[in-house]
């Protein structure tokens, strides 16, 4: 590979993910300083914000015995797979770039 190649994207789970939007939501620290911490873009941040609030409805939505109701679950599957298809789409790209890369390296 090159030297010009992008590093490696660290991949957050769900707990790290709550734990860097609480201190920017309760904590009041800048997304800035956040983003520059966890090497992420703001725009990653602001995406995983969105889907919290999205997702949150969840948590208020479940039935009285605790259990979630067939749409919740249904929901939550679906915001599941597009994570999927998205994280799967930019791999796709990033190794279609550095194929490029090399073709015209070789050619």
């Amino acid at each position: 590979m090159s030297s010009t190649s992008k590093k490696a994207r660290i991949q957050y789970n769900g707990k790290e993910k709550i734990k860097i939007l609480r201190k920017h939501l309760i904590e009041k620290v800048a997304v800035s300083e956040i983003c520059d911490e966890h090497k992420i873009a703001p725009s990653v941040f602001y995406k995983w914000q969105q889907q919290l609030f999205e997702q949150g409805q969840m948590v208020f939505s479940q039935t009285n015995n605790g259990e979630k109701t067939k749409a919740c679950q249904l929901e939550q599957k679906i915001m599941v797979l597009e994570e999927k298809l998205i994280r799967k789409a930019e791999v796709v790209s990033e190794l279609l770039e550095e194929h490029i890369k090399l073709k015209k390296i070789l050619a």
